[in-house]
């Protein structure tokens, strides 16, 4: 049976370069049935469509992916993964953003030992990156907490419009539902305020 080619690309749902990817594993001459894309955040790592990747692999079989944290959260991860496809399944790996990682260009003993030595120090770098960005998201978040930025949805505040509305409400004069619209507010939210204004009423 001939080897095949495989492509696996994992983007968040933010992320703008999934077409560069696609593209670049298509100027490989993988087919688009043999490219297998996860669409997720870091935290949601179920990776559906990797694992239907991984059995899929046969030993000869080559895989491309963008970059080495593709294959996890951390170096423990990406180590498995690679030891997992290159040890146990018997398949290739070309890494498109790290020329080192190809292990078809390693068949000997001293090339398996460089690819070894490579991956350990690279996927290490893409750990400790990972929790730069994650260290420099909090920082940045403490500090904006700090300055008194709020973070979410802004908090619903009695307004002239809404004491117009609840005053005619009370009053008999219009429906629960007509003071809602009056005071442009959603069920949840208008009875929320109800009870905080009554609350100051009748303190």
């Amino acid at each position: 049976m001939e080897n095949r080619k495989y492509g696996y690309i994992r983007v968040s749902g933010k992320d703008q370069n999934e077409q560069r990817q696609l593209d670049a594993m298509k100027a490989l001459g993988i087919s688009d049935r043999d490219i297998f894309i996860d669409k997720q955040s870091g935290k949601d790592f179920n990776r559906e469509q990797y694992q239907l990747m991984k059995r899929c692999l046969r030993r000869g079989d080559v895989l491309y992916i963008h970059s080495l944290d593709r294959f996890g959260r951390n170096k423990e991860e990406i180590l498995n993964e690679w030891q997992d496809i290159t040890k146990n399944i018997g398949a290739d790996i070309i890494v498109l953003d790290m020329p080192l990682l190809n292990t078809t260009k390693y068949r000997d003993s001293l090339g398996n030992f460089i690819s070894d030595l490579v991956l350990q120090i690279l996927s290490w770098l893409a750990e400790e990156e990972r929790e730069r960005i994650r260290k420099r998201q909090r920082e940045g978040i403490d500090s904006a907490l700090n300055r008194g930025t709020r973070f979410g949805r802004p908090r619903a505040e009695i307004t002239d419009k809404f004491q117009t509305a609840y005053s005619e409400w009370k009053a008999g004069n219009i429906t629960a539902t007509a003071a809602m619209a009056q005071a442009g507010m959603k069920r949840t939210t208008f009875y929320k305020l109800v009870k905080e204004h009554e609350q100051e009423l009748s303190s």
